[in-house]
């Protein structure tokens, strides 16, 4: 952890500057407020003063987290919430590397940050072992594995630059994090720079090549049975219209990933929702003849646990061009899936073999191509099944629970969940409607929840829910102090089952009896108080009143609900 608070005896003493003048600090400072930052997250740390007293002197606000890791989740929750990239202020070490699990949620889902991060004195660098604090031999390949790249500033001058090519990267498809670290004297050093206001950066564009359209074109035109997964890479590009286009076009049934949830109308007649997690979804996008993959890997869960098993031909597209034919044979294309769904929406409206007409209006002369049935028929047989699969099982409770969530939250309201059995329930069964869902699902750490949530509503300026377990909740509960110092319109729902309730499930599942799954666990209203948060405890049957009741108040506020939910019984086994 970093240090909030250190003697000045235990502070390195490089080349300073009087307080009225400009030290590196104020370079970080400057650049990122005219890149167009607004809000930083992080925690002061003894090698970081610099950064903070830069902070001093500018516009930027400063969302103090009580955890690095957590600062990391509260940026990445910024940033999908608002689209502009999170920026992290981290001190040297312990804190550089406790952020780095929220770190791998953002690189694992292409989420946009910048994060800097102080560095020991330059007489440090370089592996030389002087005992200085917080030391690490080589500090920023510790967060190789978790950003895109990596940056060490050795001079003041580079800072402006430093920045400005992190932003950029940072917003470049395949979207994610960039670390930038700047040692603790050149934070603190005075320079001859004059105070930056002119920098003008953007993301790369990252379209596809014209002939690889046209051939994806050319063989969903001529495919009797084409069907769509679409993933988070159609959010993330921003693609959603042109995916309906090119549906809507080709008839063709579309299943989100759960990263994808929201990329595709939920009601729609083509849409099966989010169930990739239901051999039914599965069989159906394995009797495609053409399937088109978009912005997802096709990774462990869409798969439905690599169970997925392609009988036709497939297009993957993605802007990470180490997924394509990771999982599966495929015509591959390397390009940010919005820039590459507009192409194949007009390439398409271009050939008149593309367009399979669009049913009537009385249903009744619909063109059949799925072995005799009309893919609008196949959409809807196949979400009965769904349906029918779900009421065989003990599940009423739980589906009435997530029901009463849907009813009670604003279609507008953004959600954001945390590796707990309510949130994968959402996966497959959250309509976003007009507002945004968000989880933890691209490295499946626990603890995301509440404190991106934090960050949503911040960015936001408006209420958000977050949803996590007493599990993962008890990851982020010192973010209660965080809520509470910002004022943070965020209603944190807590499903308190008493222990890691899905690895609870595992366990009775494969071995007869879990271990090591049960906890002790706080009185969540009682700690939610002590921090200032007003919190109330509800039976499962009331939480959309109350719901609605933590919706029109102020500031955060906290729900918990003492319950067992199931999940439902899996198809891949």
């Amino acid at each position: 952890m970093s240090e909030a608070s250190v003697s000045q005896s235990a502070v390195e003493e490089p080349a300073t500057t009087t307080g009225a003048e400009r030290n590196g600090g104020d370079l970080v400072v400057e650049t990122l407020t005219a890149l167009g930052a607004e809000t930083i997250f992080g925690i002061p740390g003894q090698h970081a003063l610099g950064l903070f007293d830069a902070m001093g002197r500018g516009d930027l606000h400063f969302a103090s987290s009580r955890v690095e890791n957590n600062s990391a989740f509260a940026a990445d929750g910024y940033a999908r919430a608002t689209g502009r990239p999170g920026v992290v202020f981290l001190s040297t070490g312990p804190g550089a590397l406790t952020s780095l699990s929220g770190l791998q949620e953002a690189y694992a889902t292409g989420v946009p940050m910048v994060v800097i991060s102080s560095q020991i004195p330059s007489a440090g660098l370089g592996a030389r072992r002087k005992g200085m604090l917080h030391q690490l031999d080589d500090q920023k390949a510790s967060a190789a594995n978790v950003s895109k790249t990596q940056r060490l500033v050795h001079h003041a001058s580079a800072i402006p630059s430093a920045i400005a090519a992190a932003w950029s990267e940072a917003l470049t498809a395949p979207m994610g994090p960039v670390w930038v670290e700047v040692p603790q004297d050149v934070l603190l050093a005075g320079h001859q720079i004059p105070p930056v206001r002119d920098v003008t950066v953007g993301p790369a564009a990252l379209p596809a090549r014209a002939e690889l359209i046209e051939a994806a074109a050319a063989m969903l035109a001529s495919a009797e049975r084409p069907a769509i997964i679409a993933g988070g890479g159609v959010r993330r590009g921003r693609g959603e219209g042109a995916l309906l286009k090119v549906a809507e076009k080709l008839r063709t049934p579309v299943l989100s990933s759960n990263g994808g949830n929201g990329s595709f109308p939920r009601d729609h007649e083509l849409s099966l929702q989010s169930w990739v997690e239901d051999r039914y979804a599965t069989e159906v996008m394995e009797d495609a003849d053409v399937l088109l993959v978009i912005g997802t890997s096709l990774g462990e869960v869409t798969s439905n646990y690599f169970t997925l098993a392609p009988r036709g031909r497939m297009i993957q597209i993605d802007a990470e061009w180490r997924v394509l034919e990771s999982n599966h044979e495929a015509l591959g294309i390397h390009a940010d899936a919005g820039l590459a769904l507009e192409a194949l929406a007009a390439a398409l409206e271009k050939d008149p073999a593309a367009s399979r007409g669009s049913a009537s209006e009385d249903g009744q002369t619909r063109a059949t191509n799925w072995h005799g049935t009309s893919p609008e028929d196949l959409v809807a047989e196949t979400l009965a099944k769904i349906t029918s699969r779900l009421d065989r099982q003990e599940l009423s409770m739980e589906r009435k629970f997530m029901a009463d969530l849907r009813e009670a939250t604003p279609e507008t309201m953004q959600t954001f969940w945390d590796m707990t059995i309510a949130g994968y329930w959402g996966w497959s069964c959250w309509d976003a409607k007009s507002g945004q869902f968000h989880s933890a699902q691209g490295a499946g750490g626990i603890g995301y929840g509440f404190p991106s949530g934090i960050g949503g509503s911040i960015g936001l300026g408006e209420r958000v829910l977050a949803v996590s377990g007493d599990g993962s909740a008890m990851y982020s509960i010192a973010e209660l102090a965080t809520a509470r110092q910002h004022n943070a319109p965020v209603t944190w729902l807590i499903v308190d089952d008493g222990g890691y309730g899905i690895l609870r499930e595992y366990m009775e599942g494969a071995f007869g009896q879990a271990t090591a799954t049960e906890l002790a666990r706080p009185d969540f209203m009682a700690l939610a108080e002590s921090f200032g948060v007003p919190a109330k405890r509800v039976a499962p049957a009331d939480i959309r009143q109350a719901l609605e009741d933590s919706y029109a108040a102020d500031g955060p506020n906290v729900v918990v609900v003492e319950a067992v939910l199931k999940m439902f019984e899996p198809t891949h086994l």
